[in-house]
């Protein structure tokens, strides 16, 4: 390996014609011993450029995606990152890598679930199941991850001329969520299912979708997150930075926020034609969170497509949410047990059906929660999606008699 250690050409040489060799299936266990020795001492930049360079040669889009599969199997820890450049809490970067870490949670608690699929009688059937979905649901949750990439990350890459990983990247996110898709559809007919058909479900189905997830992360956080940091002017992670949260985040949410040194944020200035303007009046961003911020309830909405799109940040939460619930279906931020109550509201508001459904819970942590959903709809009665507002009315429901002079509540 010594001939190797100061001669860039002959690494990615001998690395090419290995990753051809395990995807000819040459001798693949022997192949596939020698391409871990090498990619130990090959740095990510340089197994960048060997992918690029398939590509540019004319393996074809669908060939190159099988072998990143091959390419997996040898990457956990083999890749050199030492040279990989940190990044502050708050960064892009360290966002996309504390998702992992959420999503790496739930790939445990499926495994788990894995092994005890062996194990069940028949009566257990629809528990574990329920436990399956509820973990499925959250993973589910990756798709946000991967089109921040797909639509913030690539375009920059791309512009400096790295096309290939972005290209067989994007091809694997779409793999996993037909994956993904796979297990939902099979998870939807759980009450049909029998206890012999859990261990084929799980190898067949629940654990191709698990692999897909994991070793996308690896390909993340071994080549493409160092490459893009190598790559990418603070300037260019600024500007995804920013633009972030009209996507969500994955299982996590950032409470640092990140401004670069070099990078001055302009400061808004809130210009007359610059408001919001309302049918009844206008108000300026800064006015219209203030307002959201101190309603008496908390407000969330759900847009005509099912996806979370807004919610307020009230003083007073009952429920907790999180930046994390953004561009999610709705149907993935509820149990369950109660995802069937949420499609039939969806459903209801889109027919016409209905416009409110109101529910309520009289010891909820001690307090009493109203909850009640409105459809929302324009002057066209098209249908808007829908609002969900929450409040605590413990102390609303004591309240007798009159009150006409002031008295302060106390803060």
């Amino acid at each position: 390996m010594s001939e190797l250690i100061n001669n860039s050409q002959k690494r990615k040489e001998l690395l090419k014609h290995l990753i051809l060799q395990l995807h000819n299936n040459e001798a693949p266990e022997v192949v596939k011993q020698r391409l871990i020795e090498v990619l130990h001492s090959v740095p990510y930049n340089e197994v960048v450029e060997v992918e690029q360079e398939l590509i540019a040669e004319g393996l074809p889009e669908e060939e190159i995606l099988r072998l990143c599969d091959i390419h997996t199997m040898v990457l956990d820890g083999s890749i050199d990152v030492s040279a990989a450049k940190t990044v502050p809490a708050g960064h892009p970067v360290d966002t996309f890598k504390q998702e992992n870490r959420a999503l790496e949670e739930y790939i445990s608690k499926a495994k788990q679930l894995f092994d005890k699929g062996n194990k069940l009688n028949a009566g257990e059937v629809n528990e574990y199941l329920l436990q399956m979905k509820s973990v499925f649901n959250a993973l589910s949750d990756v798709d946000k991850h991967y089109k921040r990439k797909e639509y913030l990350l690539f375009p920059f890459l791309e512009k400096a001329g790295i096309t290939g990983p972005p290209k067989v990247m994007w091809g694997k996110h779409d793999e996993t969520r037909a994956l993904l898709d796979a297990a939902h559809e099979a998870l939807s007919a759980r009450e049909s299912t029998s206890v012999e058909e859990i261990p084929t479900l799980i190898l067949m189905v629940f654990l191709p979708a698990i692999d897909a997830i994991e070793g996308m992360i690896l390909k993340e956080e071994e080549i493409l997150l160092p490459m893009s940091l190598d790559v990418l002017a603070e300037q260019d992670w600024f500007q995804i930075y920013k633009e972030t949260t009209q996507f969500g985040f994955t299982l996590y949410d950032p409470q640092t926020e990140w401004v670069p040194d070099n990078v001055t944020e302009r400061e808004v200035v809130y210009q007359a034609g610059e408001a919001i303007q309302l049918s009844t009046g206008s108000f300026n961003p800064k006015e219209l969170e203030a307002i959201f911020k101190y309603l008496p309830v908390d407000i969330t909405f759900v847009d005509k497509n099912d996806k979370v799109k807004f919610f307020s940040h009230g003083t007073k939460k009952l429920f907790d949410r999180n930046r994390s619930i953004i561009g999610r279906d709705v149907r993935l931020c509820h149990p369950p047990g109660s995802v069937h109550i949420v499609e039939q509201i969806i459903s209801d508001f889109k027919s016409g059906k209905e416009n409110k459904a109101t529910f309520w819970i009289s010891s909820f942590m001690g307090r009493f929660a109203l909850i009640e959903y409105t459809a929302l709809r324009d002057s066209d009665n098209e249908y808007l999606g829908v609002m969900e507002v929450t409040q605590d009315i413990t102390d609303i429901k004591k309240l007798e008699g009159d009150q006409r002079l002031l008295s302060y509540t106390e803060k």
